[in-house]
């Protein structure tokens, strides 16, 4: 088992957690609007240590987006796998290509 899948269990197990122990229940207690919030905190503390910090930081700061990311897509019962299939689905093709394809919202 990787990384990325023993985080999505230990946070489909924190989610029944107790929010007053346990920062993933608590987070997820609070609602989407919270776990949405705090994954654009953290794409932007990414962003700052990217552009004037060390390494380190936009390394930590990466895991704690990805962290969080995963939060976010376990709020919709999204496994990363599928991410990771839609861009294996991208992958030799252009993005501009990409997006001319998409069907209009």
């Amino acid at each position: 088992m990787d990384t990325i899948s023993r985080l999505e269990d230990v946070i489909r197990k924190r989610f029944k957690g107790d929010p007053a122990s346990s920062y993933v229940a608590n987070l997820h207690w609070k609602g989407e609007d919270a776990v949405a919030q705090k994954v654009g905190e953290e794409a932007v503390e990414l962003i700052i240590a990217h552009l004037v910090g060390t390494r380190e930081q936009e390394i930590g700061e990466a895991a704690d987006l990805i962290f969080h990311l995963l939060i976010l897509l376990a709020e919709q019962d999204i496994p990363f796998a599928e991410v990771l299939a839609e861009l294996d689905r991208r992958e030799g093709t252009s993005g501009i290509a990409e997006k001319a394809a998409r069907k209009p919202d």
